[in-house]
Order: structure tokens, then C-alpha cells, then sequence
């Protein structure tokens, strides 16, 4: 059997967050740019046949990354978001353990922190709880996704992500009038400094599940 499924495609840790000097923030923030770069590239530039191979690449680099700065929850967001790229890009139940390993890595950052990145996190992992297949194939579970993709939309109830993918699961739960305020407030979204590739990409999957939705409901 060879089901293949999409996921791609967030007190003491603000402590620590306020107590680090600018010098021991700039090398974590230019780690997590270039995974973040280098994720873009990938998602939306490579063809699809190449982007298992240049995923599970970077999901190595992506993983030094995590250990290099323990503790830290963007570097493991960050892991999660690239293994759940390449559990997609591989595709078949083979990609079931990579997106379970996902899932921890998310859950982790959770513990850490759950508001990084714009709650990414808590984004992510409600992806993946809706687009994994159900038990008892997979762990997918749609109440678990709605709970987990509201909490990320309360963290940053204007981006470009949050909304777009709370859109698509309103679409997949069967709901897609539901979906259109908030694939139009993802088009909306203001405009993120270094992430210009990723939201052009995102806004080009945005207008064509829109379209879509539009057109089921003629």
C-alpha cells in the first residue's frame, strides 16, 4: 500500500531569551536562516522528484542544528518543519516514522516554548495531525488539529501561514464556506522581511485553494 500524504507544506526560557547577549543570539539566528532558506529553496524551486533526496540532506543539517543549541526551541520548529518536508516529498507509509518523528520534535519545542516563531509549533504539528492518516494507520486526528491550529491562529491571528493552513483543513473537514475568511486574511497578511520566496509560494497555494472552494460553490 503506497498512501501518500501532503505535510508541508511553531517563564525560564524568556528568562534565558532576555538574558542572552546579542553575541550568542546572532549565530542561532543565522542557523535557523539558513535552514530557513535553504527550506524555501527546496519547497519551492526544486522539482518534486529531487526534494526527498535535498530534504533528507538538510533534515541532517537541520538536526546539528538542534543539538548545537539545546534548549532552544527554534532549531527543533525548525527539524520538525524540514522532517515533515521530506515525510511529504517521500510520500507511502514509509514516511509514517518521519512524521512521527516530526511530531516530537514539535512537541519539544512546545515544552520549551510555545509562543516561538509566531507559534509555529503549534502550527506544524497541527498539520500534521490532520494531514497523517488516522489510526490505525497513522496518529491523525482532526479534533486534535482544530485545538492545535486555533491556538497557533491566537498567537498570530494575521499570518500567512496560520491562516492558510486552517483554511485547508476547513476544506478537508468538509467545511470550505468556513475556509474563505481566513484563506483571504492569509492573502491579507503582511509581508515578512527575509521570507519573500516562502510567501509568494504560500500565496500562489492560498489563491488556488480559494479558486477552488469558489468554484465548488457556484
Amino acid at each position: 500500500m503506497n498512501r501518500r500524504f501532503s505535510l508541508r507544506p511553531l517563564g525560564a526560557a524568556l528568562a534565558l531569551a532576555l538574558a542572552a547577549t546579542a553575541s550568542q543570539a546572532a549565530p542561532i539566528d543565522d542557523t535557523v536562516a539558513e535552514l530557513q532558506r535553504e527550506w524555501e529553496t527546496i519547497a519551492y524551486k526544486v522539482p518534486p522528484a529531487q526534494r526527498s533526496d535535498r530534504y533528507e540532506a538538510l533534515a541532517t543539517r537541520a538536526r546539528q542544528a538542534s543539538a548545537a543549541y539545546p534548549g532552544r526551541a527554534e532549531p527543533l520548529i525548525w527539524e520538525g518543519i524540514v522532517v515533515s518536508s521530506w515525510a511529504g516529498a517521500k510520500g507511502g507509509l514509509g514516511a509514517l516514522s518521519l512524521a512521527k518523528q516530526a511530531r516530537g520534535l514539535y512537541e519539544t519545542a512546545l515544552k520549551i516554548r510555545p509562543e516561538a516563531l509566531e507559534g509555529s509549533a503549534l502550527n506544524s504539528l497541527g498539520v500534521l495531525y490532520y494531514k497523517v492518516p488516522a489510526w490505525p494507520i497513522g496518529f491523525g486526528d482532526k479534533a486534535r488539529a482544530q485545538q492545535l491550529l486555533q491556538q497557533a491562529l491566537a498567537i498570530n491571528p494575521k499570518g500567512i501561514d496560520p491562516n492558510y493552513f486552517f483554511g485547508d483543513f476547513l476544506v478537508e473537514a468538509g467545511r470550505p464556506q468556513e475556509a474563505i475568511p481566513y484563506l483571504e486574511r492569509a492573502l491579507q497578511a503582511a509581508p515578512r522581511a527575509g521570507r519573500e520566496l516562502a510567501d509568494a509560494g504560500r500565496r500562489d497555494e492560498v489563491r488556488g485553494l480559494l479558486d477552488r472552494v469558489r468554484a465548488q460553490a457556484r
